[in-house]
């Protein structure tokens, strides 16, 4: 418990008032951590927070990789930057040995600044001394991670980009003609491209995503043989399977082909999402859940797909040859692009014609004219965050109205920007060029004419499928591959237990689906979200039972 000599040995409360002294004793928090353990995470509310014993390292991701910024020893105080902005925290405190610190809530610091002004005197002098170092952290040029060397309408180049993107992996991009190549990239450069030099000086020549993830120290095989849940994909709904699945002890690992996020993580700004009323970008959502997840115990592969899964042992046979044992299996393997088979498409593709919109190629499109195809959110909200750098945006809909599959504030909002421009009833039928994509047959459906336009990308979203052809014939699937759960089994004929399915599981006892591989109308990153958190209650249902 504390005592008033130790608040009083504070410095800046050493001219509190004895009540003053006896009422912070009273309601403040006494938080003893073990070495590891963060007093407050970056990004926390903000709070004023005392060291009274063992030392705290102040910590802060800054372009994806954690810094040391200071320490922080008995006697000394931290918090007072929140405080002063009244932002959340720019930097986390996590204990280096064991210590023991002081919390104080906001409502409790204010009592104290009222009962002694010199208390918010002192604060408000340190704050403005550490945001002034906060500054000159900010003023420093970031040191990327990796240089990537790759021409930029080479497939191989585009595909390694947007995989650093995507694992939120810093890097410079140099194409082999830039004429500060010789002073950026030491040395000869690599006659075969495209071409990957670390921060460590390795070089890395037509790499593999595997072989990059690899270098770059991200985790692609598991740490353990057998696993209390398995989760298969790592978008929304299998980051949200995470997080709450390690967070309750279960032995937790999550398999990703490319990246964490899924489709939302190329989503450039979802607005609708609660919690955060300014909107948050898919990436930034991503990488909040995944340092999360993390943090609770999860581990998280990357690059490796599941390709088979044995219905009677739960062993999960991954693409590198490994196999993982689970007792329990969620997949959350979300959905992929369909594609067009329009004249060219295959062709040109990572070369001008994209499925999706990887932000990574956004500053390919700076000052060009570039189509969009469809007509859902994910396709508006690709235009909005476009029309930031191209000169103009044209979003192509099959349909006669916007309405029929775009939210409303997602409409206005295009409504709004001059340099965006929505033709109804048109399709896109050739595309056109030869090293890239130059120009697109634009059709009209209204008038049944043809015409060709230049383009200086396009950028397709006209929905999805699931593709779930690996999945074992036991689980049960509609006619377009989309995963059966709860009732619909039932309904299906697929169950053969004594009991009911629960609302998540699939036809295999044990073996659950959540987000947009399962069958369900409802097709929204918080939906995915709650049926992954969800997956995991219903987990441990299993396990009880069985």
């Amino acid at each position: 418990m504390l005592t008033t000599d130790e608040i009083a040995a504070i410095p800046l409360f050493s001219t509190l008032p004895v009540a003053g002294l006896e009422r912070l004793a009273g309601m403040a928090a006494d938080l003893r951590l073990n070495a590891g353990e963060f007093a407050v995470h970056e990004g926390g509310e903000a709070a004023l927070f005392a060291v009274l014993s063992g030392k705290m390292e102040v910590v802060k991701r800054i372009d994806g990789v954690e810094r040391r910024l200071g320490w922080r020893v008995p006697g000394t105080i931290f918090g007072e930057v929140p405080i002063a902005l009244g932002a959340p925290f720019p930097g986390g405190y996590r204990a280096a040995e064991p210590s023991r610190v002081m919390r104080v809530e906001l409502r409790q610091y204010y009592e104290a600044a009222a009962a002694s002004p010199e208390v918010s005197q002192k604060l408000g002098a340190l704050a403005r001394e550490r945001i002034g170092g906060l500054q000159t952290i900010a003023a420093e040029p970031p040191k990327a991670q990796a240089t990537l060397l790759g021409a930029r309408w080479d497939a191989n180049s585009g595909d390694l980009r947007r995989f650093l993107a995507r694992n939120q992996i810093s890097f410079d991009w140099l194409t082999p003609d830039a004429p500060e190549l010789a002073t950026r990239w030491p040395g000869t450069a690599p006659a075969d491209l495209p071409a990957i030099r670390l921060a460590d000086g390795r070089v890395l020549v037509q790499p593999c995503p595997r072989d990059l993830a690899e270098a770059l120290g991200l985790q692609t095989q598991a740490a353990l043989s057998e696993y209390d849940t398995v989760i298969i994909g790592a978008g929304p709904a299998g980051l949200a399977a995470a997080v709450y699945g390690a967070s309750e002890g279960l032995r937790t690992v999550v398999i990703e082909h490319e990246a964490p996020g899924g489709q939302a993580g190329t989503s450039s700004r979802i607005e609708n999402y609660l919690g955060f009323p300014s909107g948050v970008s898919g990436d930034e959502l991503a990488s909040r859940a995944l340092r999360q997840a993390k943090r609770l115990g999860a581990e998280i592969l990357v690059t490796l797909s599941a390709t088979r899964i044995d219905p009677h042992t739960r062993e999960i046979f991954l693409d590198g040859g490994d196999v993982l044992r689970a007792r329990t299996v969620v997949v959350a393997t979300g959905v992929t692009w369909r594609r067009l088979t329009s004249e060219g498409f295959e062709r040109l593709i990572g070369k001008g014609v994209y499925y999706g919109a990887a932000r990574s190629e956004v500053s390919a499109t700076q000052g060009l004219d570039i189509h969009l195809v469809g007509a859902g959110n994910s396709a508006g909200q690709a235009a909005l965050y476009f029309a930031n750098h191209a000169r103009s945006v044209t979003l192509l809909v099959r349909g006669d109205a916007l309405e029929k599959g775009m939210s409303y504030y997602l409409i206005e909002q295009l409504h709004g920007r001059s340099n965006v421009a929505v033709e109804l009833s048109s399709a896109v039928r050739a595309a056109h060029g030869e090293t890239h994509l130059t120009a697109i047959d634009i059709y009209d459906s209204a008038t049944g004419s043809t015409r060709t336009c230049e383009s200086g990308g396009l950028f397709i979203f006209i929905g999805a499928d699931a593709e779930t052809g690996w999945l074992p014939a036991e689980i049960a699937r509609d006619e377009r591959g989309y995963v059966l759960t709860g009732d619909e089994v039932t309904k299906s004929g697929g169950w053969s237990q004594d009991r009911d399915p629960y609302l998540l599981e699939t036809s295999v006892p044990g073996i659950f689906a959540c987000g947009d591989v399962r069958l369900s109308p409802v097709k929204r990153v918080a939906a995915a979200v709650g049926e992954g958190s969800m997956a995991i209650a219903l987990v441990h249902q299993y396990l009880r039972q069985s």
